[in-house]
């Protein structure tokens, strides 16, 4: 029987994708947990554990405890956050990950996902229809303990047939919960801004063109990989996910459509920098050709979404 621990599962994408899989296995199927303890609210019906990611041998307690097939190590510290505290970001990012990966060495799981991210490219990357395979000189620490991560998961599908699975998340946006310290929060942030009508000052400058994606798109992505056979998964650092790449000044114009009194400025911070060293748009080619990957929503569909659910929770 499958039994799936979630770390991390109080995040943005954690939140949402312990839901989706609760759906698609079963509620008794799931064990969500998070280092806070009140991310348990989020999940009434479902088993939850207060989890430090770097502790070991309470992962590896919990593991026993629940009899977990599977683990999706969603726990991390983000990119904006990550560069006010490296030496942190780094220990959660990476020790975490090689826990889960030694459990899963000791044939205790069958199956691990990892989220990386395009965080994993820099500066001397290809900006346009960044490739699967090409040059990797992140600048954050997020995105340096990212590339790092990559190569572990290989290491320890080649040394030690460990069945790991991963994708190049792009920016993450969805109406659920509230971003969580990236360079993209501003995509999230922008439309809670919309509905309660207030004006918007944006960190980013307003042609900072960067990959994004609708949330449940980035949820049915993970579920389709982890859920592909096994000989169909040629890639074990991780896969280029797209679906879209817009701006600021882009999303600003579609949200404009439905709520015409909504206004912005923009106040660049240190998060520009570290968009500027990103890709513009992903070249997802090898998903699609693996297990089938393909987006959904393009970016007015999305604001359509997105400010539909969000206006119905704001009167609901």
């Amino acid at each position: 029987m499958t039994k799936i621990l979630i770390t991390g599962a109080g995040g943005q994408l954690g939140s949402e994708l312990t839901h989706a899989l609760a759906s698609f296995f079963g509620k008794e199927s799931i064990v969500a947990t998070d280092i806070n303890e009140n991310a348990g609210s989020l999940f009434p019906e479902i088993p939850f554990e207060k989890l430090d990611v770097t502790d070991r041998s309470q992962l590896l307690a919990i593991t026993k405890k629940h009899t977990i097939t599977q683990i999706y190590h969603l726990a991390a510290i983000l990119s904006a956050t990550g560069e006010k505290n490296p030496a942190l970001a780094w220990k959660v990012n990476m020790d975490s990950l090689l826990s889960v990966l030694e459990l899963a060495k000791e044939k205790q799981l069958d199956k691990i996902y990892w989220p990386s991210s395009i965080a994993v490219f820099g500066p001397s990357s290809p900006k346009q229809h960044t490739p699967q395979r090409t040059i990797q000189e992140p600048q954050t620490v997020y995105g340096i303990s990212k590339q790092a991560g990559e190569q572990w998961c290989n290491y320890y599908f080649q040394k030690h047939g460990v069945d790991v699975r991963s994708l190049r998340y792009p920016g993450l946006i969805g109406y659920k919960s509230l971003p969580g310290g990236g360079t993209t929060d501003y995509a999230v942030d922008i439309y809670h801004h919309a509905v309660t009508e207030k004006p918007y000052t944006c960190f980013l400058k307003k042609d900072t063109t960067l990959p994004m994606m609708y949330m449940p798109d980035a949820i049915r992505a993970t579920i389709e990989i982890m859920n592909a056979p096994k000989d169909r998964i040629s890639i074990r650092s991780s896969y280029n996910i797209s679906a879209l790449s817009f701006a600021p000044e882009e999303i600003f114009n579609s949200i404009l459509v439905h709520c015409p009194t909504f206004s912005i400025d923009y106040q660049p911070d240190f998060r520009q920098e570290i968009a500027e060293g990103w890709p513009q748009s992903i070249d997802d080619t090898q998903a699609a050709l693996d297990w089938g990957w393909k987006a959904e929503f393009n970016l007015d569909k999305m604001t359509q979404d997105m400010l539909r659910n969000l206006q119905n929770h704001l009167h609901g």
